[in-house]
Order: structure tokens, then sequence, then C-alpha cells
């Protein structure tokens, strides 16, 4: 019979671990979900020894664990860890209450004052806040450049900079950021500096997922989730996840424990039970819808612009087949759509209130990744912290869902009309 690592990744995802340290799964199909808030000690030495292992990684084949209280440590939250680091390849995941919680929590626990943080010029609104309202209270300086301009990151780059800070795909733009390049810039970089000194790159892979891009096989360092999107996949939890080298597993945990950003166990267990299990077939669906819409709105004479990775008209076409890839090896190219309209902004808020009025198969709505078609406007809604300064206001954002191609399509249309 084969063993555990031989089957593919997305069968992976319907089992998980065959066995885990963390639980016994002897009888269970389903993995169970532990819901206490505390647990018993037996004696005192076991309480101890449990205080004194917190923050090492644990993992499936080794010794079990002493848990001692949710906020450390409980045993749903740990197995969707170790699937999620196991997908993206890492050696360790935390988990947070949001995807913000992840972005603040390793960020946090890599930087201190005076260090200082390199950042795409695009990136989601809530981190645009974290960086223009925060971090200059905190002394932490935060410097935006355009992150495929190798020449722009170089000159910015100082010996206060910790961390390259972008999202490929780029919310909501869809840039994407070639890793691979600033991995060839950073290793040049990193041999005059000491070990804490040295620039991690730090990437949001929300948009992708796993399923569709593992930045560690190009070079990042560190990859932060948002599992309230295609990761969670339902709309019904919120959550955040960072996968990173084992060397930062302790002060991410000890990050966590001491702010208090912990992922709920019944959410862990519901995106463990229902959002892994189904996220190659979601979004193997999604993709396929996401194409047929692109092209459509590509062919309408009211879209000045579309932007999807798996268009053929897409900037960086090349970039994204040899990025973005599923576990297979297929071209991946997710599940998001950008686009603006022909005329001016007025036109686009009536588009998108004849759809929130009319259409069924559409919802106006933020987040993504969700079973439903979600639409929004990124300039005056999630990413309205930038103010005047959005690089294109008119951008409409589209997440497909598992909704008939036709039905999404004809909601459309009838928009646009």
């Amino acid at each position: 019979m084969p063993t555990e690592p031989d089957y593919k990744t997305t069968t992976r995802l319907v089992h998980g671990p065959s066995h885990s340290a963390k639980w016994d799964f002897a009888h269970h199909v389903t993995p169970p979900l532990s819901s206490s808030t505390t647990y018993r000690l037996d004696d005192a030495r076991r309480a101890a020894r449990g205080f004194s292992e917190f923050g090492r990684a644990v993992s499936d084949e080794g010794d079990a664990p002493v848990y001692i209280y949710d906020r450390l440590d409980e045993p749903t939250r740990s197995i969707l860890e170790g699937e999620l680091a196991a997908i993206e390849g890492g050696e360790c995941c935390v988990s947070f209450a949001s995807g913000m919680g992840a972005i603040s929590g390793i960020l946090g626990s890599l930087l201190v004052p005076g260090d200082g943080v390199i950042a795409h010029l695009v990136v989601y609104g809530c981190t645009h806040s974290l960086f223009s309202n925060w971090y200059p209270r905190m002394g932490i300086g935060v410097r935006r450049v355009d992150m495929n301009d190798l020449a722009a990151v170089r000159a910015a780059v100082d010996e206060r900079t910790r961390v390259l800070y972008f999202e490929s795909p780029t919310n909501p733009t869809l840039e994407l950021v070639d890793i691979a390049a600033l991995r060839e810039l950073v290793d040049e970089l990193n041999p005059t500096r000491s070990a804490e000194e040295r620039i991690r790159i730090v990437i949001d892979n929300t948009f992708a997922t796993p399923f569709c891009q593992r930045p560690l096989e190009h070079g990042a360092d560190i990859v932060v989730h948002s599992l309230t999107k295609n990761l969670g996949g339902f709309g019904t939890e919120l959550g955040g996840a960072v996968i990173c080298p084992e060397e930062l597993l302790g002060s991410l945990l000890l990050y966590r424990k001491d702010f208090g950003a912990i992922l709920n166990s019944k959410s862990a267990w519901a995106i463990m039970v229902y959002g892994l299990p189904t996220l190659p077939l979601r979004l193997k669906r999604q993709q396929y819808t996401a194409l047929k819409v692109a092209r459509w709105l590509e062919g309408s004479e009211r879209v000045r612009r579309v932007t999807y990775p798996g268009l053929e008209s897409f900037p960086q076409a090349a970039l994204a087949r040899h990025q973005m890839r599923d576990f297979d090896g297929d071209f991946a190219p997710g599940n998001m759509i950008a686009f603006e309209l022909v005329g001016e902004r007025g036109d686009t808020e009536r588009f998108i209130d004849a759809l929130a009025h009319h259409a069924y198969s559409i919802t106006l709505a933020v987040s993504l990744g969700h079973t439903k078609t979600l639409i929004e406007l990124p300039g005056p809604m999630t990413h309205s912290s930038y103010g005047e300064q959005t690089e294109r206001p008119h951008t409409v954002r589209l997440s497909i869902g598992l909704e008939s191609p036709g039905d999404i399509i004809g909601d459309l249309q009838a928009a646009l009309e």
C-alpha cells in the first residue's frame, strides 16, 4: 500500500492526517471538535512541562502535547495548522482570528521600532491602514514601491529594511509580483547582513490560495492568508494564518498568546472539515466560470478594461502561467476578476445599484472566495482608506462563485443595459 506522502494533495485535503499526536483519530471519520477553553493537567509536573514546552513545533508523528488553555494551543486548531503548512509546503503554521490578525501577528513579531518595511504600491485597504495609521505611531517606517521594479526596490532598501511585503495577485487590481525575481534580489542583499537584520519576503496569498500558487516554492519566506476567503469558502468563518519557518514559530506563538488574536476552535473545525476538502473542487469550477465571464466582459463595448490572469490579454500572462499552478501542475488563474466600465464614476455606481436591486446570481457585498458571486467597488469600499490616492477608482471587483456562468453573464448584461 502507498504511504501517506504518496497520495495527491487533493486527497490529503479530504482525509487530513491518518494519525495525529494532537488527537485520537482511532474512531473518528470526521476530525473531532474540541470545545474546551481549559484542560485537566493531572499533576504539577505535567502542568510545568506544558508551560515549558509552549512554542515548540508539534508534528502529527511526535509526542502528544500538553494542552493547558485555548489561548496557548488546542487540538482542533493545531490540526488545521498542520494541514495548512502541508499544502503550502511550509514548516509551520500559526492561525489567527482574522486575516488582519495574521498580518499584524507576523509583522509584529518580526519588527521593532526603528525597523522598516517596503510594501507594494497597492495592498488591501486594511493593510494600507495598518501601514499608514498605526506603524508611524510605533516607529516603524513603511516605503511604498512597485515590487516589479527591482531597481526601485533596491534603491528603497536601507539598513533598517527587514521586510518586503506584497500580495500576488494584488487586491483589487490583480497585478502579479514576480516572487522569484525578488528572491534573487534579497539573496544579493542578505549576505552582508546579520541573521537578525536579514530581509524577509512576506506575501499575502489570499487571492490565489495554495491551490493556485505556493509562494514558498518561488522563494517567499513567509505566507499569510485570510482563511475567511477561499480557504474557508462558505462565508461563515473568520480566520487568518501565517506559514513560516520553524525558527519563527516560538516568537509568533508568543505574540498570538500575548495579543490574544486566537482562532476559535469551532471556526478552525469548520474550515478544516468543509473548507479545505472542497477547495480544489470549488476553485476548478470557479475558474471555469471566471474565464467565461472575463471573456464575455472583454467582448462588451460597455467595458473599457478587463483584468483576469486567465485571459490571453492579461499583461503578465507569461508570469501568471509560470507562477500560478495547481497541485497537478495545471494553470490556475483563480476566481477573481477586475474590470472598468466605459463612462464616468456615476455610470459605474448605477451599474452596481442595478445589480444590487435586481440581480439574483450576483450579490453586492465585500469579501471574496464565497460560494456566491460577490461584487464590490474597492475605491469607496474595501480600499476607502486610500482616499483619493486610489490608482483606479472606478475598478469593479468580481469574485466568482458556484452559480451557472450563463446566469452570472445574464445578470451582468441586464445591469449594463
